[in-house]
């Protein structure tokens, strides 16, 4: 099993929304998380910065194919219409990087 965590921005006029949505996520988009050996999967606000910080476990033992797996599956596609233009990447992100990567410093069971 392996720890990740990510943060991004969130624009502040559609917190109201991103909390809502995020109340009834998809059925569809909890299954393929599921599907991809994600478990344990929160997000977390961070006001009046407007930072979200994601953290999940991931299960499975080929993360490049299950990320390519979500990435080609249309409910995803039409989940991040939603919820991309409501997010704003942090400017020092890696090249490719939507949500910043994390290093995880610290844990304990």
């Amino acid at each position: 099993m392996q720890r990740m965590g990510q943060v991004i921005g969130l624009k502040p006029e559609i917190i109201p929304e991103y909390k809502k949505i995020h109340a009834a996520v998809w059925p569809e988009i909890l299954a393929l998380l599921s599907d991809c050996n994600i478990t344990n999967y929160s997000i977390y606000l961070r006001e009046p910065e407007n930072l979200l910080f994601a953290y999940w476990e991931y299960v499975g033992s080929d993360w490049k194919a299950d990320v390519a797996k979500m990435g080609a599956n249309a409910k995803m596609k039409e989940w991040w219409v939603i919820t991309d233009p409501m997010q704003v990447p942090l400017p020092v992100r890696k090249d490719g990087e939507w949500w910043a990567k994390m290093e995880e410093v610290f844990h304990m069971d």
